[in-house]
C-alpha cells in the first residue's frame, strides 16, 4: 500500500473505532450494533481494491480485537474483516469510478450479513455460543438495517477522502464528480455532494472572468 493510503486508512480506522466504542456501542439498540468499522472497511475496499481491502480489514479487525471491552479471542474479528475487505474489494470497477449507489449499498448489506455469519461461525469453532442465546436471525436483520441506515452518511465520505488522498485522476476528471457515487449520494436522499461544489466554483469563476473581459473590451472600444 502507498504511504498516503496507509496514513488515511489508519486515521479513518482510529476515528471509526473511537466512535464505535464510545458512542455506537452505548446506544443499547435491540439486536446488533451499527458497525462503523465495517463501513469504513467497505468504503476503502471499494476504492483501493481487494488486496488493500483485505489489509485494511485485517488492521481494523485487530484494532477491534484489542480495544476494550473486547471479550472474544484475539484475531477473530481480524479474520472476519480481512475476508470482508477482500470480497468487497472485488467489486471495485476496473474501468472507472462507481456511478450508482446500488453496488455500495449491496456491498454494505453483504458485508453486514457475511461478517455476522463469519463471526458466529468462528465463535462456534472456538466454543463461543453467545450468538445462539441472542438469536442469529435477529442479529442478521438488525445488523443489515443499522448498517444500511448509517451507510449513506459514512461510505460516500470515506470513498471521496480515499480518492482525494490517493490522487486518483478519476476523481478530478471532467464530468466524473457528478456521476461518481463518492461525488454525491443525493440520489439516496442524503444531500451530500462531495466534489460537485468544486466544479461549480470553477464554472462560476470562468464565467466571471469572461464577463470582466467583455466589459474591458467594451470600454476600450469607447
Amino acid at each position: 500500500m502507498r504511504v498516503n493510503r496507509i496514513l488515511l486508512s489508519a486515521a479513518l480506522l482510529f476515528v471509526a473505532l473511537v466512535l464505535q466504542v464510545s458512542v455506537l456501542a452505548r446506544l443499547q439498540l435491540p439486536g446488533a450494533v451499527p458497525d462503523l468499522l465495517l463501513l469504513t472497511v467497505v468504503g476503502l475496499a471499494l476504492v483501493y481494491g481487494h488486496v488493500s481491502g483485505a489489509l485494511v480489514g485485517f488492521a481494523a479487525g485487530l484494532l477491534a480485537d484489542f480495544a476494550p471491552p473486547a471479550e472474544h479471542a484475539a484475531g477473530r474479528y481480524a479474520l472476519v474483516l480481512c475476508v470482508v475487505g477482500y470480497v468487497v474489494g472485488l467489486a471495485k470497477p476496473t474501468t472507472g469510478p462507481l456511478r450508482s449507489i446500488t453496488i455500495p449499498m449491496a456491498m454494505v448489506a453483504l458485508a453486514a450479513v457475511g461478517s455476522t455469519l463469519l463471526y458466529a461461525g468462528v465463535g462456534a469453532l472456538v466454543g463461543d455460543t453467545a450468538a445462539r442465546h441472542v438469536g442469529l436471525v435477529s442479529l442478521l436483520i438488525t445488523a443489515v438495517i443499522y448498517d444500511l441506515l448509517l451507510a449513506p452518511f459514512t461510505v460516500p465520505l470515506i470513498m471521496a477522502l480515499a480518492r482525494r488522498a490517493d490522487s486518483d485522476p478519476l476523481a478530478e476528471s471532467p464530468g466524473s464528480s457528478g456521476s461518481d457515487v463518492a461525488g454525491g449520494w443525493s440520489a439516496f436522499g442524503t444531500g451530500l455532494r462531495i466534489g460537485d461544489q468544486r466544479g461549480g466554483l470553477r464554472v462560476k469563476a470562468a464565467r466571471n472572468r469572461a464577463a470582466r473581459a467583455g466589459r474591458i473590451k467594451s470600454v476600450k472600444r469607447l
